[in-house]
Parts: structure tokens; sequence; C-alpha cells
């Protein structure tokens, strides 16, 4: 009897094929930008995806500093870590943290969407932002991804 054969097909390094993708966070609200991102970086678009193998694709992020934030987040919301050190700890508004460092709040955002552990790390390197328009990574040629 002639009968198909299926079988559950695993993600590993031997068989994922990597893209590279470009954002232009331009007037895109920053919860929204950092799911959409996430979801890209960590695979799950794709039908292949494996939830212990890092199957996602490369993102790059241009115009960092231009994302929106609703609500009056920008004087709300606070950025806070601790030096290590007795008393040390320190926070920042949105504001004060884009005038510093505008890639910064981007990726803090992507960060806190993706899985927690050696993986998300590991996911987490196949994110690029940059502040401005220019980015160092044309010779990968990235496709627009639009959301």
């Amino acid at each position: 009897m002639d009968t198909l054969s299926y079988k559950t097909q695993s993600a590993n390094k031997s068989n994922i094929k990597k893209e590279w993708f470009i954002v232009d966070a331009t007037d895109l609200v920053l919860g929204r930008l950092g799911s959409e991102v996430a979801k890209v970086l960590r695979g799950k678009h794709k039908p292949s995806f494996t939830p212990h193998a890092d199957c996602g694709d490369n993102v790059i992020i241009i115009n960092a500093d231009k994302v929106k934030l609703t609500g009056d987040k920008w004087d709300a919301k606070l950025y806070i870590r601790h030096t290590g050190y007795p008393g040390g700890q320190r926070q920042l508004t949105a504001k004060e943290l884009m005038a510093k460092k505008p890639f910064k709040m981007v990726e803090n955002a992507v960060k806190g969407m993706l899985p927690k552990g050696v993986l998300g790390r590991k996911i987490y390197r196949n994110l690029f932002v940059y502040a401005g328009a220019e980015h160092p990574h044309e010779a990968q040629q990235p496709k627009e991804l639009k959301f």
C-alpha cells in the first residue's frame, strides 16, 4: 500500500535560511514596533518555527530617534538601572534617554519581548538599531519590512 509518510521537521543550524530585513521606525509606536520585530527575530512568522532554536531573521531598525510614544509616556515612563553599588539606583525618563542614547529605547523594547535565557540572548544579537537613516549593512541587501 502506497501512503505518504509525514514527519515533523525541527529547524536547526543546517536547515535554517536567515534573511535580512530593514524597518524604518519613523512615526511608529514603540511597543507595537517592538512586538512585531520580536516576532521576526524569533522566527514566528515562518512555517518552520521551532521554539528551542534560533530560526529567526536579522533585523535592522533605522530612524530609531523618530519613534513615537502615546499619552504622556515621554515624561511618565521611567528607565531604571542599578550601578551595583549601595544606593546606586539611577533612573531616566523616556525623554532624557532619547536625548542621551536615541537607539536604547527601541533596543530595550525589543529585548523585553524576547525569551529570557540563553536563547533570548542569542536571538537579541540578530538585532541592529541605528538612530539615523544610515547603516553599515548594505552588503546584506536587506528587504524592507512594513507594519
